[in-house]
């Protein structure tokens, strides 16, 4: 079996960040996209780009998984290392693999980053028959905290705003128009996201007010708690949305491992959990990511997109 090596993404002010693979200990593929640098919301900025990877089949059309990169959303510009980790396998399987930046934290602060998911997948659905798109089936993965947003992007399909206590969000937005579009996504992968924000510190509570979640919202979490709560996935999960699959290293040092489990359990009460992987000694990353994690979340795929 392929041996996986990764690296921390980087650190900032000595905090512990959601830190992202870098390298591989196999010979990576090419980042050669079909469609390449597309603006998804009619601007200039590279948050709002996205690439388009094809199968090598010659079809008609292709149904659709988005990829969303981790930085402890501190990037804007990642797209190209997210089908190096994690699309690969995808389009290997027949998907068009839509891998997508978005705007960091410190562009704009949260709910900017699932609108520009909301604007890419409603993009996408607008232009399918010019990127060759069966967007009958839209999947949607991501890791650390591009899996927070993959598993925001599943909650909150059909909503447009969402309050909590005296604020009150919008989880929507207008980034790149096509209204008249659905941001709905019909399955879920979600690698190692942080997924419950009251619970990251040590699974007890709130970070503190240097941690990446505290950029994300703009203040420290334990003075926000209804941000807390609007931020983390897992206080939107109802029996109405796509199934997931969960996956979680049990030696992430990173996101605890039981925003893994929390999530998982809240998912399989609402009827919407397909499997939760627990990999043994498991890191943010290493180990976790292997050629069983990979196929299993394949195959997931594969099956939703059969029901369409």
């Amino acid at each position: 079996m392929r041996k996986i090596f990764f690296a921390l993404f980087m650190l900032c002010n000595s905090a512990a960040m959601m830190a992202q693979p870098q390298g591989f200990g196999f010979p990576q593929p090419q980042n050669n996209a079909t469609f390449k640098d597309i603006n998804y919301a009619g601007d200039d900025l590279e948050a709002h780009r996205l690439d388009i990877y094809l199968p090598e089949t010659n079809q008609e059309k292709y149904k659709v998984v988005v990829a969303i990169y981790g930085s402890a959303w501190f990037s804007n510009n990642m797209k190209g290392m997210t089908y190096m980790s994690l699309g690969k396998p995808l389009t290997d399987k027949g998907f068009a693999v839509v891998c997508i930046n978005h705007r960091s934290s410190g562009d704009a602060k949260f709910p900017a980053q699932i609108q520009d998911v909301k604007g890419a997948i409603r993009f996408l659905r607008a232009n399918a028959d010019k990127y060759k798109l069966d967007t009958s089936f839209i999947g949607i993965t991501g890791f650390s905290s591009g899996g927070h947003l993959a598993s925001m992007a599943g909650v909150t399909n059909g909503m447009k705003t969402r309050t909590v206590g005296n604020t009150t969000v919008d989880i929507e937005g207008t980034i790149g128009g096509n209204l008249s579009q659905s941001s709905a996504v019909d399955a879920v992968v979600d690698w190692f996201g942080p997924v419950d924000m009251a619970h990251m510190n040590k699974c007890e509570t709130v970070n503190d007010g240097r941690s990446p979640e505290a950029a994300l919202i703009g203040g420290a979490p334990a003075d926000l708690p209804d941000m807390v709560s609007l931020i983390s996935p897992i206080t939107y999960v109802t029996a109405d949305g796509p199934r997931f699959l969960v996956v979680h290293g049990e030696a992430d040092n990173v996101v605890p491992h039981c925003q893994g489990v929390n999530f998982s359990e809240a998912l399989k009460k609402a009827g919407r959990l397909e499997t939760f992987i627990s990999v043994p000694n498991g890191q943010h990353g290493p180990v976790t990511f292997n050629e069983d994690s990979f196929k299993q979340m394949t195959d997931f795929f594969l099956k939703e997109a059969a029901k369409q």
